[in-house]
């Protein structure tokens, strides 16, 4: 998948590098603001017993 993704970049190799960044940079950024809080209440760890009793 990352040769694949390297292959079809443009540019020389600084200039893929940097898209590169950016594309990791917008995949970490989506996850965190819409991937994440969506799955967030179906995960089985917001259902803690720490306290209640």
């Amino acid at each position: 998948m990352y040769g694949w993704l390297w292959r079809h970049l443009p540019g020389p190799v600084i200039v893929r590098v940097l898209l590169a960044a950016v594309l990791a940079a917008g995949v970490l950024a989506a996850c965190f603001l819409w991937v994440y809080p969506a799955i967030a209440p179906y995960m089985p760890f917001n259902e803690t017993t720490v306290g209640e009793g």
